[in-house]
């Protein structure tokens, strides 16, 4: 009978032996994934929270104040009697458009006309 408990005493040994080294090869993967972790995010070149959180908060306050400059500007416009700014804001850009692009067709680029001037 003593043979079968030193039996016992001695798989007892091995199991907790073998749960050991689980733990430990458990530990040492949550080690490698965790390294593996921080390098692919080094490399990505990700934003850190706390600054993302701070230009977050850096151009809601800019919208704001365009919103509110805006409005005003809006207001001044009607007590004079001009146009709003953005209607001639976009005529500008359309007409620019409109110009650059004769200028491209003159130039020849495409025949391998010397354009330097």
């Amino acid at each position: 009978m003593q043979t079968s408990n030193r039996f016992f005493d001695d798989l007892a040994k091995v199991a907790g032996g073998a749960a050991s080294s689980f733990s430990s090869l458990k530990n040492e993967i949550n080690s490698m994934i965790h390294q593996q972790m921080q390098r692919l995010l080094a490399d990505a070149d990700v934003v850190p929270r706390d600054e993302f959180d701070a230009i977050k908060a850096v151009a809601t306050k800019a919208r704001t104040e365009q919103e509110k400059l805006e409005k005003r500007v809006s207001a001044l416009e009607a007590r004079l009697g001009v146009k709003p700014a953005a209607k001639a804001k976009t005529r500008t850009k359309a007409k620019t458009a409109t110009k650059s692009k004769p200028k491209a067709k003159a130039t020849g680029a495409k025949e391998g006309t010397d354009t330097s001037g």
